[in-house]
């Protein structure tokens, strides 16, 4: 808790900095000033694409400050980080970015810092291990936008005709059931994506379960321990070679999971908010559950958040700071959260789901918020090691492959890139 009242008390200096010099330079105070933001697409379609929410929430900040408006581009997740890092490169950096890292970015000195734009409410409403996640070098730059958690879905449907009375609890429940599952005609009894879509999602699902993760306490990679070889070995041997994925694993993706999930063809897979609303419009009657462990449930389970971002570049610190007060109020918090089935970044909107009995299905998902472990992002050399495990893990479980020897070669690149300082 230390750092983050330093974090506040940080807020506060920077705060009383601003009242006694006013607006000075760098804060961009003119009238008439544009923000550029570059934003990704949380849409399945056209019609509730991510656009809509910006231009809506846009419009509803320009009638509260004339003086600023808000230019929003919005990309599909295959394009905005390249986009973005594209028009950095181009010496064009937006004044704002909502993507999947940001510690690159910081590492250049390129970002304003949290407490250098919020008000000091909302920086300390964000959920504590959120607010630790978008930090680097204790300073947090990363403002979290968007987050989720992972539950194991089952199709109850699928279990009552193979017989299983109930939802599995550990591994050898996995296998067990998936066993009868196939018995029964079920074409994918778990569906296990290691495609390159988001491999390094499911595998972190499956370290933590087994005990391990990409990193130690102090933030050394680990993805060659133990425990991680021992994970993958037993996902090689218990369901891959026994055909109970249906399909190769290296060869799924996320997205044709959970569209399997929801046509009815799955029986299992590891899934996060968002698969409720799409599995439910196809009439699917699904439960969830916390991540089955080797022995019981997981000690953990995956957190996933997305991450705002200022640029100095543009030198629009004051107008910036305007908008993102108004981004992370309660009330938009909680409208972006319900629409796109994620789970709100801040504590009092995090509250308000939970009282509320309109979002039931979200909130096993809340609960393990607090307590979810996060991809190393404040790690330089992290795209790289995800890009990595996307091209390399799904080998890890194929039936003649070797999972200490595909962990080992991604440990390697992991050392490197953290020696080189990438």
């Amino acid at each position: 808790m230390q750092r983050r009242y330093l974090s506040l008390a940080a807020a506060i200096a920077t705060t009383m900095t601003l009242t006694l010099t006013g607006c000075g330079s760098g804060t961009g105070s003119g009238d008439d000033v544009t923000l550029k933001l570059v934003a990704a697409d949380y849409g399945d379609s056209k019609s509730n694409g991510s656009q809509h929410y910006w231009d809506e929430l846009a419009g509803a900040f320009e009638k509260k400050h004339p003086g600023i408006k808000v230019d929003v581009d919005v990309y599909s997740w295959t394009d905005v980080d390249k986009k973005v890092e594209d028009m950095v490169k181009d010496g064009h950096a937006p004044d704002l970015a909502q993507i999947g890292a940001y510690a690159d970015y910081a590492a250049k000195g390129q970002l304003y810092s949290a407490d250098q734009l919020l008000s000091i409410p909302v920086q300390a409403d964000f959920t504590p291990s959120l607010a630790e996640a978008g930090e680097y070098k204790r300073v947090q730059y990363g403002m979290p936008f968007g987050a989720s958690t992972r539950r194991l879905f089952y199709n109850k449907k699928l279990f009552a005709q193979a017989g299983i009375a109930s939802p599995p609890q550990d591994w050898d429940d996995i296998a067990h059931d998936a066993e009868l599952l196939k018995a029964h005609g079920v074409s994918m009894p778990f569906a296990l994506p290691l495609g390159p879509e988001e491999t390094q999602a499911e595998t972190l699902q499956w370290m933590l379960s087994g005990g391990g993760g990409y990193t130690d306490s102090i933030g050394k990679y680990t993805i060659d321990s133990p425990e991680n070889v021992k994970t993958f070995t037993w996902l090689q041997k218990n369901l891959v070679a026994k055909g109970l994925t249906g399909t190769d694993p290296a060869k799924l993706n996320r997205a044709a999971a959970f569209q399997g999930f929801a046509d009815g063809k799955v029986g299992m897979l590891n899934g996060h908010p968002t698969l409720m609303k799409q599995a439910g419009a196809k009439g699917i009657d699904y439960g969830s559950v916390e991540l089955p462990g080797t022995n019981g449930k997981a000690k953990n389970t995956m957190g996933v958040a997305d991450w705002m971002m200022a640029f100095k570049q543009g030198g629009h610190r004051a107008q910036v700071g305007k908008f993102l007060d108004f981004v992370y109020s309660d009330k938009n918090v909680e409208k972006f959260s319900a629409e796109y089935g994620l789970l709100p970044v801040t504590t009092s909107a995090s509250e308000a789901m939970q009282a509320d009995d309109t979002y039931a299905k979200l909130h096993g998902f809340l609960k393990q918020l607090p307590n979810a472990e996060f991809y190393p992002a404040n790690k330089t050399s992290w795209p790289l090691i995800s890009k990595t495990v996307k091209a390399k893990m799904g080998a890890a479980v194929d039936p003649r492959g070797n999972p200490a020897g595909v962990l080992t070669d991604i440990q390697n690149t992991a050392d490197a890139a953290d020696n080189t300082g990438e």
